[in-house]
């Protein structure tokens, strides 16, 4: 690591940060926020784009454009910045991130729309990495803990305030302001960077693998799609989505092979040798199946079954993401003070098991405080999860694989995501529309032949028989889906039991000796930590 970086970590870790390392951190807190705020502001902008642009039927595509463009430049993004500097690689991702944005906002049609939130997606993809990356350059594993409360803030921050920012904006500025929002932050994030930030520059020799780079893809795409199409716009066994997993089956087992081959790899598959970074992968991947499953069935329990309004359906949320944010706060401060973390991940599957559990054996009859406690259980074991997996992960790989070590860590997250909405989601809309046509008869089978997850206002539109028939559906569905992710979570606790606590970058000669079968990631780290 350069000198400049290596004295701004010391000089953090003997105490204070210094400004500039402060001001960095400052800028990488809103390029994060940018990322993880955006779908949740234009989610609540659609009806008003739809309404201006029309393209009803391609709706769905402005969402998934996105997402798919993100986790497809993911790993791209990681090896970029390994091979030719982090630097440059996540500016550059910031500005693709923001022309996407003012393409979007100045979109005449769907289609264009789409096109845009595709380029929009390929900038995102390199904002978290790159976030996540330049902090495991800057600041040891060891000191690293102190940030985790700031970046479960801004993760809470956004799931909370985007619904609400996003209204805000829509009804007074225009739903074009939902993108163009984005470019003072954007350039705020970027002059910080350009200005205070300095890291080795690099030059690689070897070429980008352009062919590793094109398998992945598609394979990720492909997976994407699966779990986006299957179950509503084609059934799980329609030609369609077998030959969606058959592409994309083909292209990650040629991808897997092309990986041994390849002189500079995408995702060189010796970090997967690393116990530790391998089990973390597992883990983030059920974090991430757990919690966007929860973010987006909790708010739906509670207007359809409690008749929470809609608009301030972020809020509803709070217990959860309070909790993640408190606890995640607390387990870096004891990460940093103790060099152990074994505890969190154990701790953390084991809390997400219960919590979820809990949310399983809501009825309507569950009050908002029963509800609140049981969102807050679960908040807190994935507090436990959420920034010790990267933790773990960055410091279970050598300093050259920084980058596709956090790109791999998100990207398995991402997927994990993916793989959560859609499992659960094809789980709660049979679910409800059993309990519909049992209570509702063909009243309900047809109230939910569109779309088994009604919102708010479509609700109050129903029959009272109906809106009650309904309401024990949509509990039924809640059930069955938390049931279904407490089954997942023994996955991630049984990982956290088998990870080696090697110790953390920057924990001092004192700490214990790393343990062999963990790899030479984590011999290296704790030589440059002594």
């Amino acid at each position: 690591m350069a000198q400049a970086v290596i004295a701004e970590t010391e000089a953090g870790s003997a105490g204070k940060q210094p400004k500039s390392v402060r001001v960095v951190l400052l800028a990488l807190m809103i390029a994060m926020m940018l990322a993880m705020l955006d779908n949740m502001i234009v989610g609540t902008a659609m009806p008003t784009i739809v309404g201006e642009l029309g393209g009803l039927e391609h709706l769905s595509w402005v969402v998934t454009a996105y997402t798919l463009a993100t986790a497809a430049a993911t790993p791209l993004w990681g090896k970029l910045g390994d091979m030719y500097g982090r630097k440059g690689a996540f500016m550059t991702s910031i500005v693709i991130f923001l022309v996407g944005s003012a393409l979007s906002g100045m979109a005449q049609n769907m289609g264009e729309l789409i096109g845009f939130r595709a380029v929009q997606g390929l900038g995102a993809g390199g904002l978290m990495v790159g976030v996540m990356a330049i902090i495991g350059d800057l600041i040891p594993p060891r000191e690293r803990g102190k940030y985790q409360g700031m970046m479960a803030g801004v993760m809470a921050l956004a799931m909370i305030g985007g619904p609400l920012v996003g209204g805000t904006i829509t009804d007074n500025w225009g739903w074009r302001w939902a993108f163009y929002i984005n470019l003072p932050l954007g350039a705020v994030a970027l002059v910080a960077i350009s200005a205070v930030l300095h890291l080795p520059k690099k030059r690689a020799q070897a070429r980008v693998d352009y062919l590793g780079a094109a398998l992945l893809t598609l394979g990720i795409s492909a997976i994407v799609l699966v779990t986006t199409w299957g179950g509503t716009e084609y059934a799980w066994t329609s030609a369609r989505i077998m030959e969606l997993i058959a592409i994309g089956v083909a292209a990650l087992v040629g991808f897997v092979f092309w990986q041994t081959k390849a002189a500079e790899p995408i995702v060189p598959l010796h970090i997967f040798r690393s116990r530790n970074f391998t089990l973390m992968s597992l883990i983030g991947f059920i974090t991430g199946f757990v919690m966007f499953g929860a973010v987006l069935f909790l708010p739906l329990y509670q207007q359809s079954v409690q008749g929470a309004s809609a608009t301030n359906s972020g809020l509803l949320l709070l217990p959860m993401l309070g909790a993640m944010m408190v606890v995640s706060l607390i387990a870096g401060r004891v990460t940093t003070n103790s060099g152990r973390y074994k505890i969190f991940p154990v701790a953390g599957g084991v809390l997400m098991i219960v919590g979820l559990y809990l949310l399983s054996l809501m009825d309507t009859g569950t009050t908002r405080l029963t509800s609140g406690l049981y969102m807050a259980v679960l908040g807190a074991g994935m507090g436990c999860l959420m920034q010790i997996t990267m933790l773990v992960a960055q410091n279970s790989v050598e300093m050259k694989d920084m980058g596709v070590a956090s790109s791999s860590t998100t990207l398995f997250r991402t997927l994990g995501s993916s793989f959560g909405v859609s499992i659960m989601g094809a789980l709660f809309n049979h679910r409800v529309q059993d309990v519909m046509a049992e209570r509702a008869g063909a009243l309900g089978s047809k109230i939910t032949e569109q779309s088994a997850q009604l919102d708010a206002k479509s609700l109050e539109k129903l029959p009272a028989v109906a809106r009650e028939a309904y309401q024990h559906a949509g509990s039924a569905g809640t059930h069955s889906a938390f049931l279904l992710g407490s089954v997942v979570a023994v996955i991630a606790l049984v990982a956290a039991v088998f990870v080696k606590e090697v110790p953390l970058r920057g924990a001092g000669p004192a700490a214990a000796k790393p343990d062999p079968q963990d790899g030479p990631a984590s011999r290296e780290g704790v030589t440059e930590a002594v």
